[in-house]
């Protein structure tokens, strides 16, 4: 995640409270997504950005994820993700952020 999106994630964080924030990725790779999920829940990894050392402990998904999917009206998702989901290792990623949120739940 680059050092912008950090600083802005931090600062609605800081506004809003991580209780009301949802982030949902969209990553084409499971390690990057899982990068990602992990800094936005449990601080920067490689501490490089804003998010170094800061836990905002936010909830995070995928937008593969079954939980987002469903939410979204069925034929604008086909329109603008359905493509990546036949190209994508979307098992992947939806294990790998799963994996990040469960290991950094409140």
């Amino acid at each position: 995640m680059d050092l912008e999106n950090q600083a802005r994630i931090k600062d609605f964080a800081e506004k809003l409270g991580a209780d009301s924030l949802l982030v949902i990725l969209g990553g084409a790779e499971a390690e990057a997504a899982g990068l990602a999920a992990e800094t936005v829940t449990a601080g920067d990894p490689t501490y490089a950005g804003p998010l170094a050392g800061v836990s905002l402990g936010l909830a995070v998904y995928h937008i593969f994820e079954d939980a987002i999917k469903s939410a979204c009206d069925a034929a604008v998702y086909e329109e603008q993700i359905g493509m990546m989901e036949m190209v994508l290792d979307v098992e992947a990623i939806q294990k790998e952020v799963a994996s990040i949120r469960e290991q950094y739940s409140k």
